[in-house]
């Protein structure tokens, strides 16, 4: 079997709001096609044009090349060598960021694609179970007042969830107010459902305390990413002083920042499977934290299209102790699914899809509604 040709699509419906920090706004979608029929399909959570670019663009030299270039005629089903290929093929320019975002993409397709030739999911290619519910949490931006917080939970509530993350937004400019929309939150929750606050990386160590502490009344199940993602000093320092628990990881790429993500105290690890390196690089973190024994768990980040909730859905299962996904549920997501067969929660859980590889199928007219061609 042979690579024969890698879609990389741009899609997305009317403006972007730059406003908000809300990526089911647009989508980076690949689809990886063989001489034997068969499709795989992957997402990576980025900057769609760029990654675009990386996987179509002329090669420069032997560590600056497109990764389309360097896959074609290759067998797709040799996942973890074409991975090593691609971190190499890009080394110039990569190492990070929008490189392995598009690598995540293309690794998720592999996966999709190896499934279908082994007539298995992907969670069991992963050594996952073939069927079961997973609880997902609704993921939001933080509105700007308590009244729209309460109405967004009260909505979440009614929708049958059982958690509830809000963040970004007007979050970090004042812990007083911070603490106003957080109670408005598990005033509605009540004291039977889960709420996680995330930082958007918009809080010093001062105030990162200071609302830890004074948000102890309102028992947070996490508190997200107060830091940028890089700043381990102050997540170290952050994780002696306060009994919360602190999460981190949606913005790393490989294992060892969540190595040292660990080092630093950090108890939740939330690799997103469309930027850490795909399914390859999650298993490889689900495996580092088994060596740390329960230290730390890993609940991934995931706010895009299903695609990647496919993905996710399929990587979780395969994890020890606390399953839970991420389920955006924002009031901007001109998305939609892209799945001929979308993912629609019950009472807050998702059932593992069925079926070879991820187990979707892609809504073709959808995507061709959304896709941009230049």
């Amino acid at each position: 079997m042979k690579i024969t040709e890698i879609e990389a699509l741009v899609l997305r419906t009317g403006e972007v709001d730059t406003s908000r920090a809300d990526g089911t706004q647009d989508a980076f979608i690949v689809r990886i096609h063989t001489d034997e029929g068969l499709v795989g399909v992957g997402e990576g959570d980025t900057s769609p044009y760029v990654a675009r670019e990386i996987v179509t663009m002329p090669s420069s030299h032997s560590i600056a090349r497109g990764l389309g270039e360097v896959l074609i005629g290759e067998d797709p089903r040799r996942i973890r060598p074409l991975w090593d290929t691609m971190f190499m093929s890009s080394y110039h320019y990569g190492r990070d960021g929008a490189a392995l975002h598009a690598m995540s993409a293309i690794d998720m397709a592999l996966w999709d694609l190896l499934g279908k030739v082994a007539g298995l999911s992907v969670a069991q290619l992963l050594g996952g179970e073939e069927s079961g519910d997973i609880e997902v949490y609704a993921s939001e931006v933080m509105p700007e007042t308590p009244e729209e917080v309460a109405a967004l939970a009260t909505r979440v509530v009614t929708e049958g969830f059982t958690a509830l993350k809000l963040g970004w937004g007007p979050l970090g400019r004042d812990v007083g107010h911070d603490l106003e929309l957080a109670s408005a939150a598990r005033a509605v929750l009540g004291p039977n459902r889960r709420l996680m606050i995330d930082g958007g990386m918009a809080y010093s160590l001062r105030t990162a305390r200071e609302f830890c502490r004074r948000a102890e009344p309102l028992d947070l199940f996490w508190f997200e990413e107060p830091f940028e993602a890089d700043d381990l000093g102050s997540y170290a320092r952050l994780t002696e002083s306060v009994g919360l628990r602190i999460a981190c990881g949606e913005a790393h790429s490989t294992t060892a920042p969540f190595r040292h993500l660990v080092e630093s105290g950090v108890s939740i690890l939330q690799p997103d499977l469309g930027r850490c390196g795909g399914l390859t690089i999650g298993r490889d973190i689900g495996a580092m934290c088994r060596e740390y024994r329960a230290s730390a768990v890993v609940i991934p980040h995931c706010f895009s299209t299903d695609v990647l909730l496919a993905a996710t859905l399929q990587f979780v299962s395969t994890l020890p102790g606390e399953r839970l996904i991420e389920y955006p549920v924002t009031s901007s997501k001109r998305m939609g699914s892209l799945l001929s067969t979308p993912f629609t929660p019950d009472h807050g859980v998702l059932r593992l899809p069925g079926g070879t590889g991820l187990g979707i199928t892609l809504d073709d007219d959808e995507v061709e509604r959304r896709k941009v061609v230049s």
